[in-house]
């Protein structure tokens, strides 16, 4: 595993979750070098394993046997994921641009993000056709797919474009699937009519005569048409045309072909062959550029090329992550040679399959059993990894990384004994640096602030108005310090917008880790630029802050709000009323969700959607409760759901009911609750268990345990009138809250000193 104290000397940025970056990954996390950070950027969090995809479309494996967890494989490696689409390189910088958040740098670069379908090049393909590449976002289309299939009433045609082996199997598994996907509905499979089109004079043309002769043979069988010598040149709604003038009616038209580089590449210095694949030396390394690496679909070897197969990707994982390493290292590269030749195993899409490699022909069931197991043997190493504690972590090497003489002293510093007090502080001109390109928003009561910064920010009261003040802080929870630094940002207003305030101000303080004055620097940019775009959205303004160096990533403000004065228009916690319901704004689980990431025992999209949640402002929902008249409300933040509602209920004086079956979850909380995985602040949570009426009643329950659960920049429980209740969960969802829900209700208080209720 990464050695957690090592610091940061040089970064190798992986753009692509490929199957070459995979094994990268994995190869890091087997042998980690100190001193050396990996990052991941990809947009998708699970990435399809591109020899068991027709498997999937056919039906014989679910989505997770398919798809690798690249946040989880990451975390196992000890790197960054950053979810999130490259859209070019700055190489002057050398920083990585993002389509959604701040450049990322690097010391090294990896490009393995596969090919992308041209179907510019085909008039009307773009807007008519469903294209196979990128893979990585095949799912998604291909579910649609399915779903206009089986409610399209009575005949459907389906033509796919392409004769390669990856335009038959897949055209061979939509048909298995989906003639028994008629066949549950009681429709008549035979309602399906398929068509192969391919611009050669036969499929499969870079297979045997005996592979292509068996593969000719299965699609007659099943009543595939087949047209060869026919290379499509326009498509539109509902046809699609070849090239000797033919036109071909077709409901859903299906592109396995024509795949190219990314746009994005051709803005780049990196040189591209014809079809805009990034060219690479033996060693893997852009032709024009020795820090950028290549891999898979997207890379060709200009001495040894080769068709694009899966084989090639997976192969180069190895050579590649080698590479990486001597590159960061300073010592010399290996070239990689590939094969010239490999086993092909093609399946038909009904648990048989075809074996190719040269003049070998081999079919068989059993095959494909082989193939299975292959495959699932393949996918097993980057999905069944030893738990992750403590005594995993082996103890830090010297750092091997070449260095020159300013860094070297800049290593030795980060690791010898530093100083406290204000010795602590991180550098003004590293500060200054990853400040500079932050642009707070202006208000104009801030007479002195960041614009000129002084000692402290000042800052004029409106007429008519009353300060709000609130502070949070805490240690980063993700090695993401961008979308930390929104997070922290969002968690800290939270408490301004629950009390039915505006937010004026904020000073930060925070705590970096040390390392080099660069590797500080981008830190501190990346954190405060998440940061700087909560406020800003909140017409909050920075005014000030403090960093000083850590052992971890922290981040925390001080906000000042604003609200009428004399308090009137405050929602505090004590303004429950007896006869109102609870509405709960965002869904829980973030305790128990980031309790189980570094133990792995996650999905990675089960914390996608728990950040989603987190980076999402509170403020729109809290001026909806107060048009539907709420009279109380607090977001919910560390105590949990219980301890905050006892909060509420005390001073209000009333009692309240919890519907357990009605709690928003976050996806996944609810198995990582059952697998036992809590916060480590839950035991101090569970102690308010006896504010629980008849509680012996209700421990057993599934969601008790995330009665307790810690939230950060969790949703808003508020006290709305019972008449107002249904038309403000639709306002509120309809504002982007989809999970609101009503989950209780507000009683008179009773004579039982417990003065929570659970149903």
């Amino acid at each position: 595993m990464q050695q957690p104290d090592s610091p940061v000397l040089r970064d190798i940025v992986l753009v692509g979750g490929g199957h070459s970056h995979v094994g990268v990954l994995k190869r890091f996390a087997m042998k980690p070098e100190p001193g050396v950070r990996l990052t991941v950027i990809c947009r998708d969090t699970h990435t399809p394993y591109s020899g068991m995809l027709p498997g999937y479309i056919a039906g014989h494996y679910d989505y997770d046997e398919v798809h690798i967890d690249l946040r989880r494989l990451a975390e196992y490696a000890g790197a960054r994921f950053f979810s999130d689409e490259a859209v070019g390189i700055d190489h002057d910088s050398q920083t990585v641009l993002c389509r959604s958040r701040p450049p990322v740098p690097y010391d090294q670069l990896s490009i393995n993000i596969g090919s992308t379908p041209q179907v510019g090049q085909v008039a009307g393909a773009a807007e008519h056709a469903v294209p196979v590449k990128p893979i990585h976002q095949f799912n998604d289309r291909w579910q649609q797919l399915l779903d206009r299939i089986t409610h399209h009433p009575g005949t459907t045609r389906v033509a796919v474009v392409g004769g390669g082996a990856g335009g038959v199997e897949l055209l061979l598994a939509m048909h298995y699937r989906l003639r028994r996907e008629l066949a549950a509905l009681e429709r008549d499979p035979d309602e399906l009519v398929f068509t192969l089109f391919t611009r050669d004079t036969q499929i499969l043309p870079t297979h045997n005569p005996r592979v292509r002769r068996h593969f000719e043979r299965t699609l007659q069988a099943r009543g595939v048409e087949l047209r060869t010598d026919s290379e499509v040149v326009a498509v539109e709604a509902g046809q699609l045309q070849t090239g000797a003038g033919e036109h071909f009616a077709a409901d859903e038209i299906v592109w396995v072909t024509n795949a190219g580089g990314a746009a994005w590449l051709r803005d780049t210095r990196l040189t591209l062959d014809e079809a805009g694949f990034i060219q690479v030396n033996d060693q893997l390394q852009s032709l024009s550029d020795p820090r950028v690496f290549a891999a898979g679909d997207i890379a060709t070897q200009v001495n040894h090329p080769r068709e694009k197969a899966g084989v090639f990707a997976v192969r180069q994982g190895r050579p590649l992550a080698d590479n990486l390493r001597a590159a960061v290292l300073g010592r010399p590269l290996k070239p990689y040679h590939p094969q010239k030749s490999w086993l092909a195993l093609i399946s038909t899409g009904d648990r048989h399959a075809v074996a190719s490699r040269g003049g070998l022909y081999l079919a068989g069931d059993w095959l494909w059993r082989w193939k299975d197991q292959i495959d699932r043997r393949f996918m097993a190493k980057f999905s069944d990894f030893p738990p992750m504690d403590e005594t995993t972590m082996k103890p830090a090497r010297p750092s091997r990384v070449s260095l020159d003489e300013e860094e070297s002293a800049q290593a030795i510093s980060a690791i010898a004994m530093r100083c406290g007090g204000c010795g602590a502080k991180v550098g003004a001109t590293t500060l200054s640096r990853a400040l500079s390109s932050l642009t707070p928003v202006d208000r104009e009561e801030v007479l002195v602030g960041l614009h000129a910064p002084d000692d402290a920010a000042v800052v004029r009261v409106p007429p008519g108005k009353d300060m709000v003040h609130t502070v949070d802080f805490f240690r980063a929870f993700i090695d993401d310090p961008y979308i930390f630094g929104k997070v922290a940002a969002n968690h800290a207003l939270g408490d301004i917008f629950a009390m039915g305030a505006e937010a004026q101000t904020a000073t930060a303080v925070a705590t970096v880790p040390q390392g080099l004055e660069s590797k500080v620097e981008d830190t501190v940019f990346q954190m405060m630029s998440g940061a700087v775009e909560v406020l800003n959205e909140a017409n909050c303004a920075l005014v000030g802050g403090h960093t000083g160096e850590g052992r971890e990533l922290a981040l925390g403000f001080a906000v000042n709000g604003l609200i009428d004065s004399g308090g009137a228009n405050a929602l505090t916690k004590g303004g429950l009323q007896a006869g109102q319901v609870l509405l709960l704004t965002k869904p829980i689980g973030t305790g128990t969700l980031f309790a189980a990431l570094p133990q792995l025992k996650i999905k990675g999209r089960w914390i996608d959607a728990a950040l989603n949640s987190m980076v999402q402002s509170n403020l729109a929902a809290a001026r909806c409760l107060r048009e539907y008249g709420a009279t109380a409300c607090t977001d919910l933040t560390g105590f949990g759901l219980l301890g905050h509602l006892v909060e509420m209920t005390r001073p209000s004086g009333v009692d309240a009911e919890l519907d357990l079956n009605a709690l928003p979850l976050l996806e996944g909380a609810e198995q990582t609750v059952a697998a036992g995985v809590l916060s480590s602040l839950q035991p101090a949570n569970v102690r308010l268990r006896r504010a629980i009426r008849d509680q012996e009643k209700w421990v057993d329950h599934p969601r008790y345990p995330l009665l307790f659960d810690p939230q950060t920049a969790g949703g808003l429980l508020a006290s709305v009138p019972l008449e107002q209740a249904e038309e403000c969960v639709r306002a509120l969802q309809a504002l982007g809250y989809p999970h609101t829900a009503v989950i209780g209700r507000v009683l008179e208080a009773g004579d039982a000193l417990e003065p929570i209720s659970l149903k």
